[in-house]
């Protein structure tokens, strides 16, 4: 089971972090990956961070801007967003899988768990 937390509502150029955190199993050995949905649209890919921690990339809206980290021994993903816009309000929602690799990170298919989804609204 994955939990999201850590929106909010921010003013344009802040920062926010969010967390996805697991339970029921060992996080380390999987690949996470974040999308955000705005009412109306698809769900779009954010970012995504490998079981190995150190390999990550992100959608080039986000890119810059944008870091994932993981902490296994909390079994949490961390999304740290800066320099916020208003283009970034979303509702914001963590994956993970097993059986991701590195060509499709960025696909919703990949991945077999999701969170529920965190409120992130930046004003102008």
């Amino acid at each position: 089971q994955l939990q999201a937390s850590g929106g909010g509502l921010v003013q344009a150029g802040a920062s926010l972090r969010l967390s996805c955190t697991a339970s029921g199993c060992s996080f380390r050995t999987y690949t996470t990956g974040w999308f955000r949905q705005v009412p109306g649209k698809e769900r779009e890919f954010v970012g995504v961070i490998f079981r190995s921690g150190s390999t990550t990339y992100f959608a080039d809206s986000v890119k810059g801007r944008f870091t994932l980290s993981r902490d296994n021994a909390k079994n949490t993903v961390y999304l740290q967003m800066n320099s916020l816009k208003p283009e970034d309000t979303a509702v914001y929602y963590c994956a993970a899988s097993e059986r991701v690799i590195y060509s499709s990170g960025y696909r919703e298919s990949a991945y077999d768990y999701w969170g529920q989804g965190t409120q992130v609204t930046v004003s102008s």
